[in-house]
């Protein structure tokens, strides 16, 4: 299976890169922006397609063509304004859903944020919800196409190394977790079709991933 990984070049995006290049039934394409960033996935031996976010849908539809899934862990980040939150986190995410349409690639998995709920929108404060709220209709536009996709809402995200073990379930207490087993979640539901229509959160726990991947309802 090719999987292009959308926001390669983030921090979850580069382990989720080497943990599918060193799988034996999985290949990457990364889409980055920059050039000087190829070097990085050249030498663990994936594709590269240099694309922005903020390029069209026929653009990024051209970086998908041929693979089999697609998976968004792009971000704006935390350092941007409430624009690069509507034009990555919202918009480049909608664009990425309709260039996989276009693209004939039925496989999908989303990275939201832990709770994108009206509930957690309001409750948000002023600095974060507008994030929220980019997360939230994202997901929604995806739960609303017929591609298979898979939703995952990561806890507070940690660059810990990385235990192999999570908790995992539509709904779980929240809590951090290492941005590798974030990665190793999204692995384990490109490699397990039971985790396709399924939308859950994850959080640092004593369960493998895949065992916990596999148990979800």
């Amino acid at each position: 299976m090719k999987v292009l990984v959308v926001g390669a070049n983030g921090q979850i995006g580069k382990q989720l890169v080497k943990f599918i290049q060193e799988s034996d039934n999985l290949e990457a394409r990364t889409m980055i922006r920059k050039q000087e960033q190829a070097s990085f996935f050249e030498d663990l031996g994936a594709e590269t397609a240099l694309v922005d976010l903020e390029d069209d849908i026929d653009a990024i539809a051209k970086a998908a063509d041929g693979v089999d899934a697609v998976v968004f862990t792009a971000g704006s980040g935390g350092h941007t304004g409430k624009d690069k939150t509507i034009m990555i986190d919202l918009d480049g995410a909608v664009k990425t859903i309709e260039a996989a349409k276009t693209a004939g690639v039925k496989r999908f998995i989303m990275i939201s944020s832990f709770d994108t709920t009206r509930k957690a929108i309001q409750e948000a404060n002023e600095n974060f919800a507008p994030y929220v709220v980019a997360k939230h209709y994202a997901d929604e536009w995806l739960k609303a196409t017929d591609l298979d996709y898979t939703i995952i809402h990561p806890g507070f995200l940690t660059n810990d190394e990385g235990t192999g073990m999570i908790n995992a379930a539509p709904e779980v207490k929240s809590d951090e977790v290492p941005r590798e087993d974030i990665a190793r979640a999204i692995l384990a539901s490109l490699e397990n079709d039971k985790s396709i229509g399924k939308e859950f959160q994850v959080v640092k726990g004593t369960t493998t991933v895949k065992e916990a991947v596999d148990s979800i309802k």
